[in-house]
């Protein structure tokens, strides 16, 4: 789960949020949740979670939404991750929806300052 945080991170996701929804949900434990910019933005944050999963071998059990890439969901049993575009995720508001859930903490990169400013 922290590894598909990371690769969304490393693409620059927006709005990172990890929810442990264990108690709530008996088909998963946890969701990630992010936004992208734009339907391509979305479709290469998930491609990055995919491949970043891949190389530790643990492929999606199912995915769904790349050909509309509105909301992009990817299965790995334990934990699944939402990708959406910005305009969908306010729409569906997961975090309100699953709002007993609560959130996992996770660090994201912190940003390099530009040289010269």
């Amino acid at each position: 789960m922290l590894a598909a945080a990371t690769a969304i991170d490393d693409k620059k996701g927006l709005e990172v949020v990890l929810m442990d929804v264990s108690g709530l949900l008996v088909i998963t434990d946890a969701f990630v949740i992010a936004s992208g910019t734009s339907r391509r933005h979305v479709v290469t944050l998930a491609e990055m979670v995919e491949e970043r999963l891949k190389e530790m071998n643990r492929p999606p059990l199912r995915r769904e939404g790349l050909s509309d890439a509105s909301w992009v969901l990817l299965d790995y049993g334990d934990f699944v991750v939402h990708v959406f575009d910005e305009e969908t995720r306010a729409f569906y508001d997961l975090e309100r929806l699953w709002g007993d859930a609560p959130r996992l903490e996770w660090e994201p990169a912190v940003a390099e300052p530009a040289e010269g400013r």
